[in-house]
C-alpha cells in the first residue's frame, strides 16, 4: 500500500512540475508578487524535519499559489518508529492522522508535525521539490507569509507551533530546501 502511495506522489509530482511553474518576484519593499497576487512576510521561517507526506493540488484558488502541502514531522515525529504507528493521510488542505495507541502523549505528537502549503519562491525551488520523497530529512527556509488577491481574497499563515484545526496550517513561501543526510 506504501508503495502504491509512494507511486501515486511521484506521478501526481511529475504531472505538476512537467507543467509551467508560476513564479513570482520580490518587491523593494520586501512583499513578493505572483501574477494576481502580492504575498507579505508575517516573519522568517526555517525549520528542521522529516517529510510524512506530500500532496499536491491543481485546482481550487489555494492551488494557484501553493499546488503542494508537505507534511512535517521533527523532534519525536521525525521518528521512524513513531511515524510506523500512525497513519497519515493529507486531503483538502488538511493533514489526518490516526493510531492504534500513541506513540507519544498527544500534545507532543500534535505539536510535532505540520501541514505546510507551500508557494515555490522560484524556479530552483520547484526543481527542489521534484526531488522530494516522503521519508528524507530536510530543513525548509521562508517566511510565513500572508497573500491577499487583487479582489480582496486573503490566505494567512498560523503563526504559532501549538494551535490545531482551521487556520492553524503555515502558509509558507519556500525559498529553499536543504536536504539533510
Amino acid at each position: 500500500m506504501k508503495v502504491l502511495l509512494v507511486v501515486a506522489v511521484a506521478l501526481v509530482t511529475y504531472l505538476w512540475l512537467s507543467g509551467p511553474a508560476s513564479v513570482g518576484q520580490l518587491n523593494a519593499d520586501d512583499s513578493y508578487y505572483y501574477p494576481g497576487y502580492t504575498i507579505a512576510s508575517l516573519e522568517s521561517f526555517r525549520i528542521s524535519g522529516r517529510v510524512l507526506s506530500v500532496h499536491t493540488y491543481n485546482s481550487g484558488r489555494e492551488a494557484e499559489l501553493s499546488p503542494l502541502d508537505i507534511a512535517l514531522g521533527w523532534g519525536g515525529m521525525a521518528d521512524l518508529g513513531n511515524i510506523n504507528q500512525l497513519e497519515l493521510a493529507q486531503r483538502n488542505r488538511w493533514l489526518y492522522w490516526k493510531a492504534q495507541r500513541l506513540p507519544m502523549p498527544r500534545a507532543e505528537l500534535v505539536a510535532s508535525m505540520a501541514n505546510i502549503h507551500i508557494i515555490p519562491a522560484d524556479a530552483a525551488v520547484v526543481a527542489q521539490l521534484a526531488d522530494l520523497p516522503v521519508g528524507v530529512m530536510v530543513e525548509l527556509h521562508g517566511d510565513l507569509v500572508e497573500a491577499r488577491g487583487e479582489d480582496g481574497w486573503r490566505w494567512r499563515s498560523s503563526l504559532s507551533r501549538t494551535d490545531t484545526g482551521a487556520k492553524s496550517c503555515e502558509l509558507l513561501l519556500l525559498r529553499k530546501v536543504v536536504f539533510i543526510s
